[in-house]
């Protein structure tokens, strides 16, 4: 067994640690005041190459797959972690399209199409910059569950097949991206009989679509950056060359590779790696105003020391956990993910915490980051479909079936 990063995902990683702590950080604290989005981040992820991380290099990209992905997004969060966080939206777009739906069954001429669809997808990634938000979460209040064994509501938006596409109506809520993306990755369950999985649908839905309205109040405690409004979509009219993925797929991968939920983790344990290493460079006064190693630093030796290994011990079964990812992966090796995934949202809060009271009384103003990283790592546990509470819930029942 070997963790280590390959020689080409180190080159990616370090391309996205210059790009965070040169770039991303020394921004990402007025992002967070006025609560806007990171609109200079997706021009430097353009510019880097990197939001064509995903797409294949016959298009222009540079083939990465979800494992170096979840690597550079922990990187990315370092610098700002809700651009972090809705890159992962649109990363997981470009790998629903590729590495998620190649071991899909698919007749040729289904197969054909989508291959040709994505194309052109890719092209306007590459060429054109654009990226994608994922209108994923919808208010459970407002209908029933979901079918999908995952957790959560996202299907209580309806499809009805008209004029060669799509008519789509539905209510969709902490939308990241919200009226900034230039597409939004939409799932909707197409009216009529049917199989239930089969009527699943993944739609892309154009910012400019006559019916889409994006409305709300964002002023959130953390990830202020994402910019997560409500979006409504009243008699949205999509050609049927927005469909995504085949009818019926989403739903499939939905299911069937349940570690594409691990990608959010990514952000939180880059914001537990940046709080770690805020707390060396305070303590042992790197940090402009921060008191000089005499003053502080000897006395927190053994509290340092436990954020190190938790950090590290998180880290090490988070990697294992985006190793295994695959099309129908193991009952274990799913309990293993939700196992990381928890222990990611649990310790990123610990660690964030606990560099504010190593650091001290002045370390909690806002000139610094602890603080700002604190409020983003209280969202850890609150990402749909794996919520803390259902991540638990659900690794608690499968064990004792």
């Amino acid at each position: 067994m070997d963790l280590q990063p390959t020689s080409q995902q180190q080159l990616l990683i370090d391309r996205a640690y210059d790009l965070a702590t040169k770039r991303f950080a020394p921004r990402a604290a007025e992002y967070d005041r006025k609560a806007t989005f990171p609109v200079e981040d997706y021009v430097d992820l353009r510019d880097s190459g990197l939001l064509a991380l995903c797409v294949p290099k016959q298009h222009g990209g540079l083939e990465a797959g979800f494992e170096t992905y979840c690597l550079v997004s922990e990187q990315l969060a370092q610098g700002n972690a809700s651009t972090a966080l809705t890159y992962n939206m649109h990363t997981l777009v470009m790998l629903f399209m590729g590495e998620f739906v190649q071991n899909i069954d698919l007749p040729h001429g289904v197969r054909r199409r989508h291959d040709a669809l994505s194309e052109q997808r890719y092209r306007q990634v590459v060429d054109q910059g654009v990226f994608y938000a994922q209108p994923h979460s919808e208010p459970v209040e407002s209908g029933t569950p979901d079918k999908l064994q995952v957790g959560g509501r996202r299907f209580g938006t309806r499809a009805e097949r008209i004029d060669g596409g799509y008519l789509v109506n539905g209510r969709k809520f902490f939308v990241s991206s919200a009226g900034v993306a230039d597409f939004y990755a939409t799932p909707a369950l197409l009216t009529g009989d049917g199989p239930w999985e089969e009527r699943t649908l993944y739609l892309s839905i154009p910012r400019d679509a006559k019916g889409l309205k994006f409305s709300g109040e964002w002023d959130p405690l953390g990830m202020r950056g994402t910019v997560s409004r409500e979006m409504l979509l009243e008699d949205v009219w999509v050609s049927a060359d927005s469909e995504i993925l085949p009818p019926g797929v989403f739903g499939q991968l939905y299911q069937r590779i349940p570690h594409q939920f691990l990608g959010f983790s990514a952000t939180f344990l880059g914001i537990m790696q940046a709080s770690y290493d805020f707390a060396i460079g305070y303590l042992t006064g790197q940090i402009p105003g921060a008191p000089n190693e005499r003053d502080g630093a000897s006395d927190m030796t053994n509290a340092v020391a436990e954020m190190l290994f938790t950090l590290e011990g998180t880290r090490a079964l988070y990697y294992r956990a985006i190793s295994e990812m695959r099309l129908d992966p193991t009952v274990e090796s799913v309990q293993r993910a939700r196992a990381a995934h928890t222990k990611v949202q649990r310790t990123a809060v610990q660690i964030t915490g606990e560099a504010i009271r190593v650091c001290g009384g002045r370390a909690y103003l806002k000139q610094y980051p602890l603080e700002r990283y604190y409020r983003d790592a209280r969202a850890s546990a609150l990402m749909r479909p794996w919520t803390e509470e259902i991540a638990t819930k659900q690794a608690g029942e499968i064990a004792l079936a």
